[in-house]
């Protein structure tokens, strides 16, 4: 409904509280217990306790977690700010405390900060189609992906309401729902859309991606590095599947998921002197290093809506009105 809110609540998983927003436009704190309520699959067997809900208008598109208590009304919206009607969803929103972007199906970007009631910077018209997904590249630059394939790096110190890089997907403008930075690495940006493809860039270089990897079959929701170790990235979908792609080793036996053929892929070389200090997931050569790929829930049938990882812990919800918390994510 264009509104973004933070709410108070503890950290997530960190003091083993999830937070999910469900159907009746609610958003609720939940306790999941501790780890005596493991199972020997690693999901919790126990009876997640409410602790405290609070009613939301419109639905729940993204969420963030921050120690403050803010509402900003109409954040978002088409035409008129002060009309009844015309709200623009919010779709997405990142936190890097104490400011807050937020970004909208209007292209509008805004920034906040915890402790302050209006807005800090409003960018009206950053984008002429919908802005789907954000995140911070650094304190003063954030990334954004839209509708028509494109990621934009805007960086806020700049007066300039424009961006200051645009990269795109080649081929068909296929829409792009998500998007999450390497926590070590900046420069390297993974991408999930509409055809349920996982891609991934290197922002220092070219303005297309470093490669594309075939991946779900039906559209990708979200898309997470983990954020202490980033070999590892996870992807859910609206297929019914989550995805734990690994490049911790070399699997040479694994069959390649570089997508080959249609939608041209370009593999960048990189003149590095120490070798040793390139991500792989900057590999240039396709058949050298392959990863291995695990779908945590291969029976699921639902969409996976959204997913969030911290340490040894997975929390994942789905179409079945369920949220799932796995604890031992690498046993």
């Amino acid at each position: 409904d264009g509104t973004s809110c933070v709410s108070v609540c503890a950290r997530c998983l960190a003091k083993s509280d999830g937070v999910i927003s469900i159907q009746d436009n609610r958003i609720s704190i939940w306790s999941v217990g501790d780890l005596g309520n493991v199972g020997l699959n690693g999901e919790y067997q126990g009876e997640p306790q409410l602790l405290c809900d609070i009613r939301h208008n419109g639905d729940v598109m993204d969420m963030q977690t921050l120690s403050a208590n803010q509402r900003w009304e109409k954040a978002h919206y088409h035409v008129d700010r002060d009309a009844s009607c015309g709200g623009a969803a919010c779709t997405g929103v990142i936190c890097s405390n104490p400011e807050i972007v937020t970004v909208g199906e209007d292209g509008r970007i805004n920034l906040f900060r915890a402790d302050q009631k209006d807005a800090v910077r409003t960018i009206d018209n950053a984008d002429s189609s919908t802005l789907h997904a954000v995140t911070f590249l650094r304190t003063t630059e954030i990334l954004t992906v839209n509708s028509i394939g494109q990621l934009k790096i805007w960086d806020l110190r700049q007066q300039r309401n424009e961006p200051s890089q645009i990269f795109s997907l080649t081929g068909d403008r296929v829409p792009l729902h998500c998007v999450d930075r390497h926590p070590n690495q900046q420069h390297i940006v993974a991408t999930g859309g509409q055809d349920g493809m996982l891609s991934i860039w290197d922002i220092r270089q070219g303005t297309m991606p470093v490669s594309l990897l075939n991946a779900h079959e039906a559209e990708m929701w979200e898309v997470h590095f983990h954020p202490s170790n980033p070999d590892h990235l996870f992807t859910c979908s609206e297929d019914g599947s989550l995805w734990h792609w690994d490049t911790s080793t070399s699997v040479s036996e694994k069959p390649s998921f570089l997508h080959q053929g249609g939608r041209s892929t370009t593999y960048f070389s990189h003149n590095t002197i120490n070798q040793s200090v390139v991500s792989a997931w900057l590999s240039n050569d396709p058949t050298k290093d392959r990863m291995e790929i695990t779908n945590l829930i291969p029976n699921q049938t639902l969409s996976v809506n959204s997913l969030d990882i911290l340490g040894p812990c997975l929390v994942y919800g789905t179409d079945a009105e369920a949220i799932y918390v796995n604890r031992h994510l690498f046993a």
